[in-house]
């Protein structure tokens, strides 16, 4: 069977897909933050502590962590529409368990639905975008699912909180996130042809190489590829260094600096526009840089430059701000680099184990960093935010390299057989 060049490909098609995955992705992450922007009215209502409450985003992580790294299987199994349709369900679902929340059970419930929800996101986008976007536009899809990301955490708390304040109740902001997830999965109903998985340009070509000379390989043979688990460690990482800033950058800059929370807290806000603007510039490279961890790693260390000098006080007051909110182009520059790493080290047919393994790595970063780097801020110790979260980027610079050089190790290998 042959295909014609990806450049054939009509734009309005890729667009069309790209378009509907970003509003997925988007809304994804919009439920990320469906419980924490409303912490302090629970603590008013329900008398609840913030070890209570931070366990409420434990709770949220783990299930995804978990869910993430097993629903990889049931995407490559049963396809990745019907799943996303579930997954949306699971959304409606809870953010209508916290409208109806008449305490503490009722929250973890919540968290526990929205967590199930978000496990599928990263195997199911990603398998979509790679069997149904052309290879020319790939890289572009990454950024758009990037910056969609960003977007969707952006929106969340201004929503949530702007709802709450204006009607006083925080349970008629609940309700309005129930809506926003029903209005999304009608559109990705009505548009379920451009989503479907199993149509894509290069689902037979994956059909194909699914299986080895002997025959079917085994479901689990992912997980003897080292370059998985060095994407896991990839993921784990970095999303260590944004859990970092995302949670404590702003404490963390009115302890070292004395600035006022109006100005610190709009640290994160351009931590993730900053990240934004590189996400689209980094999907221009990704088709014209063939060592891709050379792009991770310019970027991601010239991230951890900029966060060491925030934290060492090289720029006094909002200069330093700025230094920790500039980090975030580095960390978006890299991103769909990133995800093209994964593809490239994905096996045929494996697309969203792999995945789906590689992304639970993101959750347990957000798990495990937030207790970390809340006791270097309890401890008086904030510059260790900064420090660490650059520490961790390190990190993820090692694990990337050391992936580029099996997938190049492989190459000639597989010239030779």
């Amino acid at each position: 069977m042959t295909t014609t060049p990806a450049t054939a490909v009509p734009l309005r098609q890729d667009a069309r897909t790209i378009g509907l995955i970003g509003l997925a992705h988007g809304t994804s992450h919009f439920f990320h933050l469906l419980l924490p922007p409303l912490f302090p009215w629970f603590i008013r209502d329900f008398q609840l502590s913030y070890s209570e409450l931070g366990l409420l985003v434990t709770v949220f992580f783990v299930v995804s962590g978990v869910g993430q790294a097993l629903s990889g299987f049931l995407v490559d199994r049963i396809g990745a529409r019907p799943v996303l349709f579930a997954a949306f369900g699971c959304f409606v679902t809870a953010a209508l368990a916290a409208a109806l929340a008449s305490g503490y059970t009722g929250l973890v419930l919540a968290s526990v639905l929205a967590g199930l929800g978000n496990a599928p996101f990263h195997p199911v986008d990603f398998t979509i975008l790679n069997k149904r976007v052309s290879q020319a536009r790939l890289g572009h899809a990454f950024s758009v699912h990037g910056i969609t990301g960003n977007l969707g955490w952006a929106v969340s708390p201004v929503l949530l909180v702007g709802i709450t304040q204006a009607t006083g109740s925080w349970r008629l902001a609940y309700l309005a996130a129930a809506c926003v997830a029903g209005v999304v999965i009608a559109v990705l109903v009505w548009n379920r042809d451009a989503i479907d998985d199993r149509q894509g340009r290069w689902a037979h070509q994956a059909r194909q190489g699914a299986a080895g000379p002997g025959g079917t390989e085994h479901a689990l043979a992912f997980l003897g590829l080292p370059s998985v688990w060095l994407c896991f460690s990839f993921f784990f990482w970095s999303t260590c260094a944004l859990a970092a800033i995302q949670s404590f950058a702003s404490p963390a800059l009115q302890q070292l600096q004395g600035l006022p929370l109006s100005i610190t807290s709009l640290v994160v806000t351009g931590f993730m526009l900053c990240g934004a603007v590189g996400m689209v510039l980094g999907g221009f490279l990704v088709g014209k840089v063939r060592r891709l961890e050379w792009t991770i790693s310019a970027a991601l260390l010239g991230a951890a430059l900029l966060l060491v000098l925030a934290g060492a006080g090289a720029a006094p007051g909002v200069g330093a701000a700025a230094l920790a909110a500039l980090a975030g182009f580095g960390t978006g520059l890299a991103g769909p680099s990133r995800d093209m790493l994964i593809k490239r080290a994905a096996p045929p047919g494996a697309t969203g184990r792999v995945y789906g393994m590689v992304y639970s790595g993101l959750d347990l970063g957000f798990a495990v960093a937030a207790p970390v780097f809340g006791a270097l801020l309890d401890g008086g110790r904030p510059a260790g935010i900064f420090y660490g979260a650059a520490a961790a980027l390190v990190m993820s610079v090692a694990s990337a390299a050391l992936v580029g050089a099996r997938q190049r190790a492989r190459v000639p290998a597989a010239q030779a057989a």
